[in-house]
């Protein structure tokens, strides 16, 4: 039978039926003792023709990305989140703890969102970590990605897991590692728990009830969430709280910690937006069921609610179902709201961080904000224009920025941003954290409003001191099986045959971060060389001696199926140029190169 069943599966790969290692994959979990439990099932659809299904299981084995293990849930395969590719993850985990520094004893901490199996994820984490021996503190019920990252601190916990998968569908879940800093893994850790994770044979696990009661799992609840609450709320840089606003979790877990945060800290005028309130992995409230702040379609509902019953609502905040991430959208003067983009919010708080900073008498030159590659430069023109210093040159993830946090030290750490609406302050947690953005806003608004100003003022000061500064972002999507492949010749265009001009706009320079070779367009010439960081970025740079200056970059996404590229519009204020004017020209040119690179990858992947 066995023989027949990889005849099968050869005739379907040369049929075209199941492509990239899906044939590889297949045979792998046939032939193996371990896997025997899902052998039956697999033997069924391969005499039933189930190829499609086959091949959407199989077809790959989910990495480690910037925000770890995420993808679809699935009953079996190594492209799917699945009982086994959660217990293969916390089983290599554990082994790589085991051969890098903890050979025996050692603790690790696990929380889970609200996504559906999540709690069974979970679960199973714990066991599999228990028979590892392990200590365990697993989370009662749902809670967000920050407060898992300040738990592994706050317990002392070698490593720690959150079961999320972050803003993605309701079919996705994943699995988010965290070492002893509290940060996502980062090299040599990633690659060496993947590594485990691949040689995975025989995955031990222990009674979960029995493990309670033995003390080996520790259910652990209040006694995190208090000082949790506690720490983010001291970090407050102002009293004003004369702000009214409107909070929304996306059916995810923002409950209990940005609205728990924000409440505590004495914001007595924000509510929470009913419809969303309950935590609901089908997310079915929410348009199309995308729980994204990034995606503005989710305040529709909010907006209508606010508009309809007379709120008096200045903000509409909405958080992520792990509640890492913070959208903001603020009252404009017309009576609407508009939305705050990741790189203007990013901004605003770190002028704000610096400005209290300096009024608290404790400003040093050595204070720093961290930024990554595709986070707009207006962050690192306000730091400067400010005395400070930012760190930049980092690649796409905040456990970069978490990485830094550690080598310069958090004592004169003040700000952390990403374009994808990640910020953190503080030194309680090493990840991304709505509920300090939250605490942030809500004071920089409440201290705005009670000089008669708003946010959007504000941001136009800030363009007048540092330049008027636009972003924008276009995602081409390659999905399914033969979704790598697209990706990867794409991207390998790009560098082989770098195009030099998109819309008005020509190219001078493009640096590739996984080469660390900067060459000059059109000449192909070396502009020098990068050593680091080194990963899958690239970066087209236009003439700097342009009053209107952009930059592309673009790279693969670590989670998704799809090529992102980040736009940087810079467009500079020369004395006595209305800010209207310099706006008018940024966004112009932005939209031209934007609509050209878009015709351009439309045309490629058609080839």
């Amino acid at each position: 039978m066995l023989t027949n069943l990889m005849t099968r599966i050869d005739q379907a790969a040369a049929a075209g039926k199941l492509t990239a290692d899906s044939p590889k994959n297949l045979k792998d979990w046939l032939s193996r003792a371990c896997l025997a439990q899902y052998q039956p099932r697999i033997q069924e659809m391969i005499l039933s023709d189930q190829w499609k299904q086959l091949d959407e299981m199989f077809w790959t084995a989910i990495p480690f990305g910037t925000g770890g293990r995420r993808g679809p849930m699935g009953e079996m395969g190594p492209a799917t989140i699945n009982d086994r590719t959660i217990a293969e993850s916390a089983d290599g985990m554990a082994r790589y703890l085991r051969a890098n520094g903890c050979p025996e004893g050692g603790s690790a901490v696990i929380a889970h969102d609200s996504r559906n199996n999540s709690p069974h994820f979970a679960r199973i984490t714990a066991v599999t970590f228990a028979a590892h021996g392990l200590r365990v503190y697993l989370f009662e019920s749902h809670r967000s990605t920050p407060e898992l990252s300040y738990a592994v601190r706050k317990l002392g916990c070698n490593i720690g897991v959150m079961i999320s998968a972050s803003h993605n569908p309701p079919a996705d879940n994943g699995f988010k590692a965290y070492w002893s800093n509290g940060g996502q893994v980062i090299a040599p850790h990633d690659k060496g728990i993947i590594r485990e994770v691949e040689r995975a044979e025989s995955i031990p696990a222990v009674d979960f009830a029995q493990a309670v009661a033995q003390g080996d799992i520790q259910v652990i609840g209040s006694e995190v969430d208090g000082p949790y609450i506690s720490e983010v709320a001291r970090l407050s840089l102002s009293s004003n709280r004369k702000i009214s606003a409107v909070f929304t979790p996306l059916h995810g877990v923002g409950e209990t910690s940005v609205y728990a945060v924000v409440r505590a800290a004495g914001f007595d005028q924000v509510d929470i937006f009913e419809p969303h309130r309950e935590a609901d992995g089908n997310f079915p409230n929410v348009p199309k069921h995308l729980p994204n702040p990034e995606n503005l379609d989710v305040f529709d509902p909010v907006v209508k609610w606010v508009q309809e019953t007379g709120h008096p609502a200045e903000l509409i905040l909405a958080s992520d179902p792990d509640a890492d991430r913070l959208g903001v959208m603020v009252r404009n003067s017309s009576g609407g709201f508009t939305a705050l983009s990741g790189n203007q919010v990013g901004s605003l708080l770190t002028d704000y961080v610096f400005r209290k900073r300096k009024a608290s008498g404790k400003f040093s030159p050595k204070d720093y904000v961290v930024e990554t590659l595709v986070t707009t430069p207006l962050t690192k023109a306000i730091a400067e224009h400010h005395g400070g210093r930012a760190f930049s040159e980092l690649l796409v993830g905040f456990k970069f920025i978490a990485q830094t946090i550690e080598e310069q030290g958090p004592e004169h750490f003040l700000f952390g941003t990403e374009e994808s609406i990640g910020f953190l302050a503080g030194d309680y947690c090493r990840d991304k954290d709505a509920a300090v953005a939250a605490l942030f806003i809500l004071e920089l608004a409440a201290e705005l409003k009670a000089s008669g100003r708003n946010l959007l003022q504000q941001l136009d000061d800030l363009y007048e001191i540092c330049g008027y500064h636009c972003e924008g972002q276009k995602s081409i999507y390659c999905e399914g099986p033969t979704g790598k492949a697209k990706i990867d010749g794409l991207m390998k265009t790009l560098r082989e045959k770098p195009p030099t001009q998109f819309g008005p706009v020509r190219f001078v320079e493009v640096r590739d971060y996984q080469t660390g070779k900067k060459t000059s367009l059109p000449s192909g010439d070396s502009a020098g060389t990068i050593t680091n960081p080194r990963g899958d970025l690239l970066i087209y740079v236009s003439d700097p001696a342009s009053p209107v200056r952009i930059q592309i970059a673009g790279r693969p996404s670590g989670t998704e199926p799809k090529i992102k590229f980040y736009f940087f519009c810079q467009s500079d204020l020369s004395p006595g140029t209305p800010l209207a004017q310099a706006r008018a020209a940024g966004d112009s040119v932005m939209k031209e190169v934007q609509s050209a690179l878009g015709t351009w990858a439309a045309q490629q992947l058609a080839d």
